[in-house]
């Protein structure tokens, strides 16, 4: 059994304290607060209480099933111990010996997730579901209900997933920019299978990179999360959404004092995306940055580390257009001095292509400041469960990339075949990896979003005319769903 949470392996305060400062030779001044200590432990206790009881109904189970031989772990591969953690320690957390297994069997995962929409949006983190080819969701009143994949962005560790129905009950995100250090939170998960389970913490560190992923922004707590707590909420005492639960940083594989959630703003903008489209497209500024430490600083004559050192300018990007050149120090975008480049990397990341942005830039000594129109980083994870079991394949949207590498035409639209289950209906009708599905029973197919919507519809017919495309040649496939 895999328990989904991803873990790393490295050697509010909801009180009132009553107090009045005065000099030392005065006497202290009698408190003027109204409450006694129990009182306001009560009060304390019953607004953790009241938040719980309102986020608990929202905050799901999910158990998926992985194909042979997947172990849906991020983001290292079966078999890798990147941390040089015990042997026994990394085999008894992930359930698994070094290396594939001779005869790979079907494994189980297990992670949290979090209604975000009435009807049936779930949010939960991408190594949860990766690899999924069926997913299973418990709501809080013990109903079991399919899922399907809408769309995963492992740059981030973001996933969502869909459940047919409506007036669900879901949680509201918020700006998880405004937490304060040692502010009281909540997290909500299953952990070990645990449903439903409540801990809580205090915000021990914010905005923490470990490089483990593309884009972090991580919340750095000491709520109580374990294998399973995974892709579940983080909250507030207002509860509101403030992050999502993800890393834990341990030794043993279990709880160990730190723990890791993504932040909501970062949260909030690429779950909108999977949402509309089933994929994440990123502004691309197209510069290669590192920091500006103090050994960097004296070596440009600098008075002070500040900023962001390009240490290289791809050709044709937004940056060589817009006149970036490598050891130019960007010290500001839109009018936001720069604390480190992770962040700022992040937050171009996060604008939408086409947006403007105004760069401060050091070349030299001399103060320039350069508008930089951004373009676009396509980076489509989607892998739709939809009727995966039935058709026993997985697709993704053709990016540039993939467009070049599998050799159709730059514009070319349509989604990619990524995987096919062997002897499966997709496999039997000759469907193979790399082939490009044009349409779904006549319907023109886009992207993710098209794809599911039409595949959707068109098992209501138990038959799917697939048209498809491989290589040079076009074709139509039946597939029969008995």
């Amino acid at each position: 059994m895999t328990y989904r949470l991803m873990v790393v392996t490295l050697t509010l305060l909801y009180s009132s304290l009553c107090f009045s400062a005065s000099p030392a030779s005065t006497p202290p001044a009698k408190s003027k607060c109204p409450c006694s200590p129990e009182e306001i432990a009560q009060a304390a206790s019953q607004a953790r209480s009241t938040v719980a009881k309102k986020a608990i109904p929202a905050v799901v189970f999910i158990k998926v099933e992985l194909e042979n031989g997947e172990d849906g772990s991020f983001p290292f591969s079966p078999g890798e111990n990147p941390f040089n953690a015990p042997d026994e320690d990394f085999n008894r957390f992930f359930g698994m010996p070094f290396g594939r297994p001779q005869q790979p069997q079907p494994q189980i995962g297990q992670g949290s997730g979090f209604f975000v929409t009435a009807d049936g949006y779930v949010f939960t983190n991408a190594h949860v579901v990766k690899g999924a080819n069926k997913i299973d969701v418990t709501l809080d009143n013990g109903q079991v209900l399919p899922a399907t994949l809408v769309g995963a962005d492992p740059n981030t560790d973001i996933a969502i997933i869909k459940l047919e129905g409506k007036n669900f009950p879901f949680l509201s995100f918020g700006n998880s920019d405004d937490l304060e250090i040692a502010e009281e939170v909540i997290a909500i998960g299953s952990p070990f299978a645990l449903e439903a389970s409540v801990t809580r913490g205090i915000v021990s560190g914010k905005k923490r990179q470990l490089q483990i992923s593309d884009y972090e922004d991580f919340i750095q707590t000491d709520a109580a999360i374990n294998p399973g707590n995974s892709g579940g909420p983080l909250l507030n005492l207002r509860g509101e959404v403030v992050g999502i639960n993800t890393v834990i940083l341990s030794r043993s594989g279990g709880f160990a004092g730190i723990s890791l959630s993504i932040s909501s703003n970062m949260a909030k903008s690429i779950m909108h995306q999977l949402i509309d489209t089933g994929s994440v497209t990123r502004g691309f500024l197209g510069v290669s940055l590192q920091p500006v430490d103090k050994e960097i600083a004296a070596g440009f004559n600098l008075d002070k580390a500040e900023g962001a050192l390009v240490a290289d300018v791809a050709k044709g990007s937004p940056a060589e257009k817009a006149g970036l050149k490598q050891g130019d120090i960007i010290l500001e975008y839109n009018g936001t001095p720069i604390k480190n480049y992770h962040g700022f990397r992040n937050d171009i990341a996060l604008m939408k292509p086409g947006s403007i942005v105004k760069l401060k830039i050091n070349r030299k000594n001399q103060i320039l400041n350069i508008p930089v129109t951004l373009g676009s980083l396509s980076t489509s994870n989607a892998s739709p469960g939809v009727l995966d079991q039935k058709l026993g394949m997985e697709v993704q949207n053709l990016t540039p990339q993939l467009a070049k590498q599998l050799g159709y035409n730059q514009g070319e639209e349509g989604v990619v075949v990524t995987r096919v289950k062997p002897g499966s209906p997709g496999a039997v009708a000759g469907i193979r990896p790399g082939c490009l599905i044009l349409e779904v029973n006549r319907k023109r197919v886009t992207n993710i979003s098209e794809y599911n919507d039409n595949l959707k519809e068109a098992a209501k017919s138990k038959r799917i005319i697939l048209l498809i495309q491989q290589g040079a040649s076009t074709r139509f496939v039946s597939i029969r769903l008995d």
